[in-house]
Formats: C-alpha cells, structure tokens, sequence
C-alpha cells in the first residue's frame, strides 16, 4: 500500500501514482495537464433532458470501496489491487470521495477521486447504464461548485471530458492553479 500521506503530497506537487502492467506504481505529471474549469462547464443538450427526467438518484461517499472496483473491472485498467488498498485508505481518513449514480436501487455509474483543500483531483469513473458516469459528474460538478472548489484536475484529456469543456494548460500554468487551489480552506 501507498502510505497515505505520500499520496497526499504527490498531489500537493501535482503528480499522481498509476500501476503498470507488471504491477510496479509510476508516478506521472503530465504536460500539458487537463482540467474541467467548473465556472465553464459545459452540460451537453441531450444530458439535460436526462437530468430533468430524474431517472437517475446520485450519491456521495456512499459505497467507496464498489466504485473503485467497477473503476478497476476493465481489461485495460491502471488500477491494480495495491491502488485500490492505497485509496480506500485514503477514503477512510476523508481524503478520497465517491459519487454515485444509482438506478432502481441498482449502482449504475460512478467515479472517485481525491480532495485537498479546494482541489478535487478526479482518478476514475465508470458506467453500468447509459450516461450514469456523465450524471455522477455533472452532480461532482455541482458539489464543487457549492463548496467553493478551485480547481478539477482530469489528467489527461479524453473526448469524453471535452465534451463538457474539458481543456489542456501547460504544466507551469497547472501548478500555480495547484498551488492557490490545495491552501484554500475547503471541505468536501
């Protein structure tokens, strides 16, 4: 297992830990860095008129450890059995948070991620119905918002996120964003 704090402060310094195939943890800073500016997210057309028909219940830190599974149950996964130990830890001391999307009772989507100060550093998601990933983020999104978050780090850009106006910055620009973000007083 990742010691906890290690973790915390890799983010602090804007790198984070992924598995490799052999199952060795790398640490990675990519440049340029993608983010999610929550003052210009964007809610595709389509999603909204899901919203409105509430098909969907979301939740928060309600099942951790069943997100980061689903997250893991992929054939080309970077999330290995030491990762999942390493932040399930990390959600135990309140660092690490999971929304999710529920459907009939039934988990339908999710994602998980870390939270320092006014920075949420998003690390997986993944649907079992339809568009159930995109509403736990749109609902991410909005928790974001209301408690007065900074900065949404995505890694790397995906169409996926583009869609919700995900961008690129450099990696200087990133860490200043970083910086201001992890000392502001936030919580969760």
């Amino acid at each position: 297992m990742i010691d906890p704090e290690l973790l915390l402060q890799g983010y602090r310094l804007g790198v984070f830990p992924m598995a490799m195939e052999d199952g060795t943890i790398e640490w990675f800073s990519p440049d340029p860095r993608a983010i999610l500016p929550l003052d210009d997210f964007h809610v595709p057309h389509a999603l909204r008129g899901l919203l409105r028909k509430r098909i969907f219940e979301t939740k928060i830190d309600n099942c951790f450890s069943e997100v980061i599974e689903a997250c893991a149950a992929r054939e080309d996964t970077w999330i290995n059995r030491e990762i999942i130990q390493s932040y399930t830890r990390l959600h135990e001391l309140g660092h690490a948070h999971s929304v999710e999307t529920w459907t009939s009772g039934n988990l339908a989507g999710g994602l998980y991620g870390v939270a320092i100060g006014g920075a949420f550093f998003g690390e997986s998601m993944f649907h079992r119905v339809t568009d159930a990933s995109k509403i736990a983020l749109v609902t991410l999104v909005e928790h974001l918002r209301a408690r007065k978050f900074a900065l949404l780090d995505t890694q790397w850009l995906t169409p996926h996120l583009q869609q919700f106006g995900g961008i690129e910055i450099s990696r200087n620009h990133y860490l200043r964003l970083l910086r201001r973000a992890v000392e502001s007083p936030r919580k969760f």
